[in-house]
């Protein structure tokens, strides 16, 4: 017995023993990984929150960005108010695009952790200063500057890909994607219900108060409070990075040692633009984020918009009704539940095809909801509305593990902010391109091709369809012998 079970102990001891470093905070996140069992709930909830900081004050000024132009007295026509919306959602992403690929350096050379805690204090400053905003020009400032110092989208799918062990790696990059995708529910959630508070709640909020004067700044407060508690809980987050050039392979994650022990040695190229599954992977992400972008700029637009216009004609909350169903409950349960299973069964880039190939139908039928009316408006619109987040966010989900697989973890950072710079001019053309798309819709709508808002649906699909072409090759390579990308 005593035999047996020294042989089965034997059997269990690895191969290759992994070398830890004393002092280094990458080890230590390694060497816990190793001895930790069963799921790593705190830190997906850890990551969750984190993203959901960063990604609330994006979306959330959407469903009120039209009455806010409005008030600014800055559009001479109706028409217009869409180009000027289309600006101030662009200057978010035009900040981040300049700046990501120097966060993603620094990422690589003085961690991941200090990146976050700038991310999420740049929250709490300028977002709480956007919703001051008294006119156009100062809104676009305050976004630019957020965007500008928001460079944590970047290192920490580094970091999520280095938090967890091998077979977590799919749900905790997909953590990511679900955080992003609820963001983009919540955050406009928070904009509909909380914007303009002395006009729907004028027995709570005089137009004489705070609140009163500043129609806007009551959902930006609420999500500057929120990141103020993500702050400081981030001061606990343990750091991955590495802190030694030794033999810093043999701590890689990935198990790239392992592999080239077995005999099949995968050579890295040095310079990443050169990187091509890399590269790859990142033109099909700018094309999806171009596409997601301009979509959500162009819904909360054609959600308020007038019935004469083509738009459903609701207000700031409607809207916020709209995104709020479920609090995002159907995407969280999809993610966490459903997707590592497809994941598994049919890859990330099989993903990412049916979900592009499923949205082009969807969105083709958004112009024909405005026709309808009373419950089956209601209902038809939130099922579209959440099905639509659910396929962008499996698209996102499959992306980001093609780009953290495509290279070692030392250059993780400076990859991750190539994509966040890519992806970042490619998003910050999406509401300026949907709005002005929007308002060009708008004076159409007595044309014989394609009327009004169905034009508007038609270029979002056109986009969506060229995402998807761009998933086969020889557009995509995928990176040789990486696990999470096996099909």
């Amino acid at each position: 017995m005593a035999a047996a079970a020294a042989a089965a102990e034997e059997h269990t001891v690895p191969l290759l023993k992994k070398q830890y470093y004393e002092n280094c905070p990458g080890c230590k996140v390694d060497e816990q990984k190793e001895l930790k069992r069963g799921l790593p709930i705190r830190e997906f909830l850890s990551i969750w929150t984190v993203v959901l900081c960063t990604v609330l004050p994006i979306s959330s000024l959407f469903p009120y960005l039209y009455f806010m132009i409005r008030d600014f007295n800055i559009a001479e026509k109706e028409e217009d108010i869409g180009y000027y919306a289309g600006y101030v959602g662009s200057s978010f992403m035009f900040g981040r695009a300049l700046t990501s690929v120097f966060w993603g350096l620094v990422a690589d050379r003085y961690g991941r952790k200090p990146l976050i805690l700038l991310g999420t204090s740049s929250v709490v400053i300028f977002n709480t200063i956007f919703g001051l905003s008294v006119n156009f020009w100062m809104a676009v400032i305050t976004r630019f500057l957020l965007g500008c110092l928001n460079g944590l989208l970047g290192p920490i799918k580094a970091y999520a890909s280095e938090m967890f062990r091998a077979e977590h790696q799919a749900l905790g990059l997909s953590t990511i994607s679900t955080a992003w995708g609820i963001g983009l529910i919540i955050g406009p959630a928070l904009g509909g219900f909380l914007a303009q508070p002395a006009e729907k709640y004028p027995t709570v909020v005089s137009k004489d108060s705070l609140f009163g004067r500043f129609p806007y700044l009551l959902p930006s407060l609420a999500i500057s409070v929120f990141a103020v508690g993500v702050t400081i809980a981030s001061f606990w987050l343990p750091e991955t990075l590495h802190n030694h050039k030794e033999n810093r392979a043999a701590c890689d994650d990935s198990y790239d040692a392992l592999e080239t022990a077995s005999g099949e040695e995968k050579k890295q190229p040095a310079n990443l633009l050169r990187n091509w599954p890399l590269m790859s992977s990142i033109m099909v992400y700018c094309i999806f984020s171009l596409h997601d972008m301009a979509y959500a700029e162009i819904f909360s637009l054609w959600a308020v918009s007038p019935r004469k216009l083509g738009g459903l004609g609701y207000s700031t909350q409607n809207v916020g009704e709209v995104l709020a169903v479920s609090v995002g409950f159907g995407l969280l349960v999809f993610q966490l539940a459903l997707y590592p299973y497809a994941e598994r069964l049919l890859g990330p880039v099989m993903v990412c095809r049916i979900a592009g190939v499923l949205s082009i139908p969807l969105l083709a039928s958004y112009p024909f909801l405005s026709k309808l009316s009373g419950f089956s408006l209601i209902v038809l619109l939130n099922c579209a509305s959440v099905l639509k987040n659910l396929l962008s966010v499996s698209i996102v989900t499959g992306l980001f593990m093609l780009q953290n697989n495509a290279v070692e973890q030392h250059q993780r950072g400076a990859a991750n902010g190539i994509a966040m710079t890519a992806m970042s001019l490619f998003k910050a053309a999406g509401p300026a391109g949907g709005g002005s798309l929007f308002s060009w819709g708008e004076t159409r709508q007595d044309a014989t091709f394609l009327p009004g808002n169905q034009m508007v649906f038609f270029v979002l699909n056109v986009v969506e369809a060229i995402g998807v072409l761009f998933t086969f090759k020889p557009f995509l390579a995928q990176p040789r012998g990486r696990t999470a990308t096996t099909q």
